[in-house]
């Protein structure tokens, strides 16, 4: 069995396991030394005459069975695990003849004293390494109180050990807190970037807007003497601008609102396991060379064409290169209509992507239509950066008249192309697009698919109103 297959099988060994391995190793280590082996004169410890006896292996085997016991019981109840395994060790001790608890039955306490400090609360852990040094102690009061011969040197490097065990525990543990208060802060940080991000659209929407209002109420006021009708358009297009405006800036402002008093998105989401070389959700703020900027003004509605274009491989952006660079060709603020030119840029990263429409196109919202391309964008991005894929699938479906849905999905790596390591990128994309699909009320899950890549989803409830074209 080469490393690389042991490693699985070593993982799905439980503590308690390692434990029972542990004593048992002990025990043999101890019959061993009081044998005389191949090469050597004579043993190296002299067997006691209780051990050979039948009440010195009744002794020993009870001091196994405290010990399996205790193995057993180490993962629910660790305290009372404790209490067996020290048991066994001093039972295992008494027939041996010796001044001190060996080494070799104190391997199981040491193996338990490191998963309870893994595991278990710090009083907890540390409760356990006093007991454990001061059965230690007690052993050798107890025969000192006696008149009997001690083995000081025996008893620190047992002690030593012990609190050696301890202490790589306790350092584990404070570890694993540390990683995940860094986890929990980064992915705090991806949040509140999203909404910045989406805060800084929504700014750039608004002064969009105003800007055709302004546009509009000029032209208005400049032909109402003269051409009634063409002042009354310009003035339902006044009111259709601010309508949609103040329609999103309501959404929005609701949403983070509700968002910061319940403590988080607001929508109800998903998200199935996928480690940093995951493919269409694996999660990650940069973008290939190539896609489309983040800001800028809105593009006007059209109907969106099927796209499939052919790879050419190109060289990824560095490790840094900031969420959704700027490309040729597509607008500053885009919206649906424009992933047929992601599908081009995006191509040039060396992932063929294939958009399906299903329903008859409709005008959406401003910012429903920008949060539908940005979920589609980032997808997209992490199939590049992360899967491995050489293609994928985007799916528009407009066929609920209450809701936009949305699909990206691969069928994972093929042979023969690299995906790019975690390092890559931040890691946290997913918890931007739950975000904004939370900020919406959506639905967003994301997972891998049962018969290999993955695949993302999203519904983003329309507005009253917003019926198909």
């Amino acid at each position: 069995m080469s490393a690389a297959q042991a490693a699985p099988f070593l993982r799905k060994i439980t503590p308690g396991g390692w434990t029972a391995l542990a004593w048992l190793a002990g025990l043999l280590f101890t019959a061993l030394l009081r044998v005389r082996l191949p090469g050597q004169e004579k043993a190296e410890v002299l067997a006691g005459v209780v051990i050979l006896r039948w009440d010195g292996l009744t002794m020993l085997a009870l001091a196994t069975l405290l010990a399996l016991r205790g193995s057993v019981l180490l993962t629910r109840r660790p305290g009372a695990a404790l209490g067996h395994m020290l048991g066994a060790a001093v039972v295992g001790s008494l027939p041996l003849g010796v001044t001190a608890i060996p080494l070799a039955h104190y391997l199981a306490v040491d193996m338990a004293l490191y998963t309870i400090a893994v595991t278990r609360p710090h009083h907890e852990s540390d409760r356990a390494v006093f007991l454990g040094l001061g059965t230690v102690v007690g052993y050798l009061a107890v025969r000192l109180a006696c008149g009997w011969n001690v083995g000081t040197t025996t008893a620190l490097t047992v002690g030593l050990t012990a609190a050696v065990a301890w202490l790589l525990g306790r350092a584990q543990r404070q570890t694993r807190e540390h990683a995940e208060q860094t986890r929990l802060r980064i992915a705090e940080q991806a949040v509140t970037a999203e909404r910045l991000r989406i805060a800084r659209e929504m700014h750039d929407t608004v002064a969009h807007s105003i800007g055709i209002v302004a546009l509009q109420a000029g032209a208005a006021r400049r032909v109402i003497d003269n051409r009634p009708d063409q002042a009354r358009e310009a003035l339902a297009a006044i009111e259709t601008a601010s309508r949609e405006t103040l329609a999103g800036l309501r959404r929005m402002l609701g949403a983070l609102r509700t968002a910061d008093e319940g403590g988080d998105g607001g929508g109800a989401t998903k998200q199935g396991p996928r480690g940093a070389e995951g493919s269409a959700g694996s999660g990650t703020d940069s973008a290939p060379s190539g896609t489309p900027a983040l800001s800028g003004k809105p593009s006007p509605s059209e109907t969106p064409p099927h796209s499939q274009k052919s790879p050419h491989p190109e060289t990824p952006p560095p490790p840094d290169t900031p969420a959704f660079p700027k490309a040729s060709g597509l607008p500053e603020m885009p919206g649906l209509a424009a992933l047929d030119r992601l599908a081009e840029t995006t191509a040039a990263a060396g992932v063929r992507v294939a958009v399906r429409w299903i329903g008859a196109p409709r005008p959406l919202p401003p910012d429903i239509d920008l949060s539908a391309f940005r979920l589609v964008q980032e997808s997209v991005t992490n199939v590049v950066r992360h899967s491995g894929a050489d293609r994928c699938t985007v799916t528009v479906d407009h066929r609920d008249p209450e809701a936009l849905a949305l699909a990206v999905e691969d069928l994972g790596p093929t042979p023969g192309r690299e995906r790019e390591r975690s390092g890559g990128g931040s890691g946290y994309g997913l918890p931007g697009m739950r975000e904004r699909v939370g900020l919406l009320h959506g639905d967003f899950t994301a997972g891998p698919r049962p018969d290999g890549g993955f695949r993302v989803t999203a519904r983003l409830p329309l507005p009253t109103g917003v019926t198909p074209a």
